[in-house]
């Protein structure tokens, strides 16, 4: 496999609920790599379709949970492509109306880098210098998927 071009190096924010996928079902994946699907939002479809490449770094967060936060680090190993579970009306991410010759949905494919010591909440983070404009701490911000800038990935690592 031809290694990832980590000059255009991009950094996300994905949501996960940990009761349906957790950082920890991540690293017993084969491989330690999964496909991201299930995602039905248009904005963050277009995202995954579009903007999110090879090489990208990913931060994993637990939502809907007590308390909710990152858990860990992923790296988009496998760019946008069309999300199979909105085919099959055997899965709970089915939809009647994606078709395969024009798929609605989108999803990437990540592996696990590194699962941090301890979660860092949301509680956490809302506390921390340089996060003021972070797009999940955002009033009203719910997308799953999100870009964190540079600077605030830097912040987040350093919190570990």
């Amino acid at each position: 496999m031809k290694p990832p071009n980590t000059s255009n190096r991009r950094h996300w924010l994905f949501k996960t609920e940990p009761t349906s996928f957790s950082f920890d079902d991540l690293l017993t994946a084969p491989g330690q790599t999964t496909h991201w699907d299930g995602v039905r939002n248009f904005q963050a479809r277009n995202t995954l379709r579009d903007q999110i490449k090879p090489g990208d770094l990913v931060f994993v967060y637990h939502s809907s949970a007590d308390p909710t936060g990152i858990a860990g680090i992923a790296e988009v190993v496998r760019g946008g492509y069309p999300d199979h579970t909105a085919l099959d009306p055997k899965d709970h991410h089915y939809d009647p109306k994606s078709k395969a010759d024009a798929p609605t949905w989108y999803m990437v494919d990540i592996r696990a880098v590194k699962t941090f010591p301890r979660l860092i909440t949301l509680d956490e983070l809302r506390k921390v210098r340089g996060l003021e404009k972070m797009v999940l701490l955002q009033r009203g911000s719910r997308l799953s998927v999100q870009p964190v800038r540079p600077e605030e990935w830097e912040v987040i690592t350093h919190l570990v």
